[in-house]
């Protein structure tokens, strides 16, 4: 899922659909439909040769207050009616909006969040990206588990990423050869490195970029006709994450379009390619004929001279400090404190992908987030604990437990009838279960 420029999900407010019918229409036709034909001319001017498929399909624009959709093709229920060359209608208040792919009325669509961009070359390459995954499922991509990638908020992980991504910089920005592979063999060093040190970390972040990665690729190389303008597109990725405060899930958006023009250039056609176990620092180094020197710490501190590796590290050092104090406040807000754990069923969230903190094997915290389950809607504003395996979230107990609408510390709970909290198996916990 990408949003414009790494941004965030847009919440929805669940009003009734007769509360939709009313709202004036926050999306002009007349620029959806434009927009639909910039979609359509970036398909056709792939003609299918990135992937061997046609990114044209399905596809909606979404008011996330409002729910009021512009599609460019009718549903199978009639529920968008043709108007000014688009489709218009509501989505059921229970359904997200989000720059997504998903299925409805019997279709795989390409959704995105109204207003796009306004930019054209960052509008075309966020469209391009979202097309990928509608066709996603049809590509036969490796799968690898994921994970947390909490290595990614450590200090010795945000230092190898970041000079990684320094390295990549250089590479792309290079004026010869010999310069394009040194750099370029300096960010599968930097990597090597990280995954010295955290073993786990190759098959979690592979999981990652197979996925956004792959995504964002997609949309530098189709949402840009030049190879110059795909070097800038992947650049300005890469600045505007370089100095984020957690890289957990927003890494590939860098990592993806800059390995992948690199591997365009020596070896072309390695997208079509993939296999289980592949990585982009396997691929990389495989193209350019690198190996790794027998001793990678060594050599990753030598090279981190070229990177004003001691200048990053002083820098990180002080956000590592701050970052064990937040540790410390959200253990003791989402482990060691009461609590309430609401069980998943059919679990649909929305978060910022920028604001997450992987919490020692707890779960995750996220700044903010909505969730939509058969329970109800749980809307928290100062953090919420997802658990690893994705079975549950966890908020900070509350202190009246009766009811239907339900609060606490930066959070509300809208429960639909039939469940309730009850205490539980800790003094001052809670648990939602059903009451039918």
């Amino acid at each position: 899922m990408r949003s414009v420029r790494l941004s965030v999900l847009s919440l929805l407010f669940a009003l009734p659909l007769a509360a939709f019918s009313q709202s004036p229409q926050a999306i002009p036709t007349d620029t959806a439909r434009a927009y639909f034909a910039e979609a359509q001319a970036l398909c056709q001017g792939d003609h299918g040769e990135l992937w061997g498929i046609s990114l044209c399909g399905p596809m909606m624009f979404g008011d996330p207050k409002t729910h009021f959709i512009v599609a460019n093709q009718a549903d199978a229920n009639g529920v968008l009616k043709a108007e000014n060359g688009v489709f218009t209608g509501f989505l059921p208040a229970n359904l997200y909006i989000s720059n997504t792919a998903y299925e409805w009325s019997g279709v795989r669509w390409t959704q995105m969040v109204w207003p796009l961009p306004t930019e054209e070359r960052h509008r075309k390459t966020l469209m391009a990206h979202e097309l990928f995954h509608r066709i996603q499922p049809r590509l036969n991509l490796p799968t690898p588990p994921g994970g947390e990638n909490a290595q990614l908020d450590t200090l010795e992980g945000r230092i190898t990423l970041q000079l990684e991504l320094r390295a990549l910089t250089r590479a792309l920005r290079a004026q010869s050869d010999e310069e394009r592979r040194s750099a370029a063999g300096d960010a599968v060093l930097f990597r090597a490195e990280r995954y010295r040190l955290f073993p786990d970390a190759a098959t979690q972040e592979h999981a990652m970029e197979w996925n956004e990665g792959l995504a964002e690729f997609t949309g530098v190389r189709v949402g840009n006709p030049t190879p110059e303008q795909r070097i800038d597109e992947t650049l300005g990725d890469i600045s505007r994450l370089i100095d984020a405060s957690t890289f957990v899930r927003s890494f590939p958006y860098a990592t993806g379009p800059a390995y992948g023009l690199l591997l365009d250039r020596y070896t072309p056609g390695w997208h079509r390619a993939l296999k289980a176990g592949d990585g982009y620092e396997t691929l990389l180094g495989n193209a350019l004929h690198y190996q790794l020197p027998a001793n990678v710490h060594q050599a990753a501190e030598q090279q981190a001279t070229l990177y004003d590796g001691a200048a990053l590290r002083a820098s990180e050092v002080e956000k590592e400090r701050k970052r064990q104090q937040i540790l410390a406040q959200n253990r003791a807000k989402f482990v060691d404190g009461p609590i309430l754990t609401l069980p998943f069923r059919k679990m649909q969230v929305q978060f910022d992908p920028r604001k997450l903190q992987p919490l020692d094997g707890a779960g995750t915290v996220y700044a903010t987030m909505r969730i939509n389950d058969e329970w109800g809607v749980l809307e928290a504003s100062n953090g919420a604990l997802m658990k690893t395996d994705w079975s549950a979230v966890i908020v900070v107990a509350p202190s009246v437990s009766e009811g239907s609408s339900l609060k606490g510390d930066g959070w509300t709970l809208q429960l639909t009838p039939g469940w309730k909290i009850i205490p539980g198996t800790r003094r001052g916990d809670f648990i939602l279960i059903s009451g039918s």
